[in-house]
């Protein structure tokens, strides 16, 4: 299954509570398997259905702005 990376750009972080904020919100939406996030940006691993939407309105109700997203898709070697 390919894996997508997505590394968002947020705004209005301005603690470690909206550090917290913005991974918990992350983490319930459909798709996401993993985020790392920093004061300003979060890196996100999913499966393709985490939509830049879907993001963006976990953001805004962790209080934060999405700013920018870039997309990236990982695909993995067939093991023989």
């Amino acid at each position: 299954m390919p894996r997508f990376v997505t590394t968002a750009i947020i705004g209005g972080m301005r603690s470690v509570h909206s550090v917290r904020a913005v991974y918990t919100a992350l983490a319930v939406v459909p798709g996401v398997t993993t985020a790392e996030v920093v004061l300003g940006r979060a890196v996100i691993e999913h499966d393709g259905g985490a939509t830049r939407e879907a993001l963006r309105a976990a953001i805004e109700l962790a209080g934060c702005e999405l700013l920018e997203t870039t997309e990236e898709r990982q695909r993995s070697l067939p093991l023989l």
